[in-house]
């Protein structure tokens, strides 16, 4: 492997509550992963399933979909607006 590039790979990787978890490589894997997240989130009033469910399957589809990425970071800013109006009314 002298003269030859080796391929590097950019591996996924999704931050939970302070966690790193890895995600598979394959594309397909990781959208039916999102997908079924989602479906198994909006059965979350059953044993076992929650509504945590579904905005992990959609934060695992924004690294595939623009669309979904967009409503991520729209939604991390409101987020981080919200916060930022509520602390400094405590002051």
């Amino acid at each position: 492997m002298c003269g030859e590039e080796q391929e590097v790979r950019r591996r996924h990787k999704i931050s939970i509550m302070g966690r790193s978890y890895t995600l598979p490589e394959s594309r397909g894997v990781r959208i039916s992963i999102g997908i079924a997240l989602i479906i198994g989130g909006c059965l979350g009033f059953l044993p076992i399933l929650g509504f945590w469910m579904i905005p992990v399957g959609l934060l695992i589809l924004s690294y595939e979909f623009a669309t979904v990425r967009r409503w991520r970071r729209r939604s991390s800013v409101w987020w981080a607006e919200r916060r930022g109006r509520r602390n400094s009314r405590r002051r």
